[in-house]
């Protein structure tokens, strides 16, 4: 049975509907287009916030590289948008959509930092909250907010940007958006090195970050994983200008490349759709079963895989990203999502993991985020608790607790 929606036309319904909710105590789902819905733990709501009528872009300085747009503004006309000044979202953000049977090209920019959503080139310019410059809200108090400006510098006080993002609606409802835009290289290749083994792959990433060569992204496909690639791969992209691109491949080259290294580069539009397809989980989009983001050292990459597969996990695919420290992994589903052998083997480590695809009734029993420590639980409990006392917003999408 679909829920009742609760259409929000300005700022002012929005606060009259968090106010009447936390006054009978029913909660409510934050919603622009919906393409987050299946992400986080399953809990019922009562309503749902429907913000798709806070959209379009306010105001765009493609000198100033600023960019200002309402919260339910589709990420598609701001890509779109940005492209015709030949500029972008540096943190290229990644389309869940892809692994969870909606819609592509669909979301919101509300539902990009709501979830932090970052891809490839993070490991260079930083995750989508890096990147807001200000924004304004209505909290679970039903209490209108803003923070930042149009600059860097406008901090004063709590960067409440970092936050929100991430924070998966359970904070407060945003309602309009600035981010800082970047130009777009002038061009990009993308060196592949094929190895024997994972690990060999990784040691290059790792050996790839240290270096002076500006690689923007670096991720590493196991043998028989994306199509046109039967050996296990380690990818470098490297973007700026032409000469620059050209000479900083040549000395990556000098400096990774061995005797039984084998080595292809890609031109500027076949590096472009590979960076693409791993944006997409293309390496694991096949998969049917149940979906983990696991966040760890890039160091400890190969060695989680292995003890994933010492203990018997039915592995359906993996790939890693971010030069290793991020580990998409598809398991064949079972009724606890491998929960506990999956936590158990990353907090030897000191990593986290996240369940991002399973069924609502696993999502509902089953720990989606990483179990807090006692002490960041209670700076949690906290948080939330100052912007939404009554827990009215998203109850339960991050803790079965609020």
């Amino acid at each position: 049975m679909s829920l009742p929606f609760i259409q929000i036309r300005d700022i002012a319904d929005l606060v009259e509907a968090i106010r009447s909710a936390q006054a009978t105590n029913k909660p409510l789902a934050v919603q622009g287009s919906g393409t987050k819905n299946k992400l986080g733990r399953y809990v019922a709501r009562d309503h749902i916030l429907s913000l798709n009528a806070l959209s379009g872009v306010e105001l765009y300085e493609p000198e100033e590289l600023v960019l200002s747009a309402r919260a339910a503004t589709p990420l598609s006309e701001i890509e779109t948008l940005l492209a015709k000044n030949n500029q972008q979202l540096a943190f290229e953000p990644v389309d869940y959509a892809f692994l969870l049977g909606q819609r592509a090209n669909s979301g919101t920019i509300a539902g990009v930092l709501a979830i932090n959503a970052s891809g490839p080139r993070r490991i260079k310019v930083g995750a989508a909250r890096d990147h807001l410059l200000g924004f304004s809200a209505v909290t679970g108090r039903g209490e209108f907010i803003k923070s930042g400006g149009r600059v860097m510098k406008n901090v004063t006080g709590f960067d409440l940007s970092k936050l929100l993002c991430g924070s998966y609606g359970t904070l407060a409802a945003l309602t309009d958006i600035t981010l800082k835009v970047t130009p777009k290289a002038e061009t990009e290749k993308t060196l592949i090195l094929f190895k024997h083994t994972e690990r060999e792959c990784l040691n290059l990433l790792r050996q790839a970050t240290a270096s002076p060569h500006e690689v923007s992204s670096l991720c590493m496909i196991p043998v028989g994983r994306m199509e046109g690639f039967d050996q296990n791969i380690a990818a470098f992209r490297l973007e700026g200008p032409e000469i620059s691109v050209s000479s900083r491949c040549e000395s990556l080259c000098l400096e990774l490349v061995e005797n039984d290294v084998g080595r292809t580069v890609l031109n500027e539009e076949a590096s472009r759709i590979f960076w693409q397809k791993i944006r997409n989980f293309e390496p694991i989009k096949t998969c049917d079963g149940q979906i983990w983001r696991l966040s760890v050292a890039p160091r400890d990459g190969s060695d989680i895989i292995e003890s994933l597969q010492s203990a018997g996990l039915p592995i359906q695919g993996y790939f890693y990203d971010w030069a290793g420290g991020l580990i998409w992994l598809a398991l064949v589903p079972a009724p606890h999502a491998h929960a506990k052998i999956i936590r158990k083997i990353i907090d030897q480590k000191g990593g986290h993991a996240t369940l991002i695809r399973a069924d609502a009734e696993i999502r509902a029993t089953v720990d989606v985020f990483h179990p807090h420590s006692e002490v960041l639980a209670q700076l949690t409990s906290r948080i939330k608790f100052s912007f939404d006392p009554a827990c009215v917003l998203e109850r339960g999408r991050l803790r079965a607790e609020f």
